[in-house]
């Protein structure tokens, strides 16, 4: 799909992040020369057809101080997965879940989902909220703890930098 102009001048504008002030949107549109509802109607619309997955923050857990965090996986029942996972997602200290695909007996997990603690011992507790929640339709889980911190970034738009201001 080609983008126009201000498309691209937008998603050079956001790709590094909203800014941190009380209103991005109007922030943004201040930078490109529109309304703050300019930019929240076309960010909307870039949503809706497919040209942008979400918007959302991204919060650093660790500057926050959570810096125990595990990626639980499970092995829950395939007829009861998708259910379960809506109520796990909606519990404190999950930041993101979802179904993944088996890969044989060696790693039969199916869902996963990111526990946020100050400790392990937080963590341990928080999966075991969660496993308490799966009962007999989870047959298997472990925790996959962060070892180091990966840099997380957003949309990229290559020749961004021939985008004029």
């Amino acid at each position: 799909m080609a983008l126009d102009a201000f498309d691209r001048a937008l998603i050079a504008a956001v790709q590094g992040g909203l800014p941190l002030v009380a209103r991005p949107y109007e922030a943004v549109g201040a930078m490109l020369g529109v309304s703050g509802e300019q930019v929240r109607e076309r960010l909307a619309s870039m949503l809706d057809e497919g040209l942008v997955r979400r918007i959302g923050a991204v919060p650093n857990h660790y500057r926050l101080g959570f810096t125990a965090n595990g990626m639980s996986v499970w092995d829950v029942d395939d007829r009861q997965v998708d259910a379960l996972a809506t109520q796990i997602a909606r519990l404190n200290g999950v930041s993101h879940c979802y179904r993944r695909t088996r890969h044989g007996p060696d790693w039969p997990y199916n869902l996963f989902a990111m526990l946020h603690g100050r400790t392990r011992d937080e963590v341990e507790r928080q999966a075991d909220v969660v496993a308490a929640l799966l009962g007999p339709a989870c047959r298997a889980r472990d925790i996959l703890y962060s070892t180091a911190i990966l840099k997380k970034t957003g949309l990229r738009l290559k020749g961004t930098h021939d985008v004029q201001d």
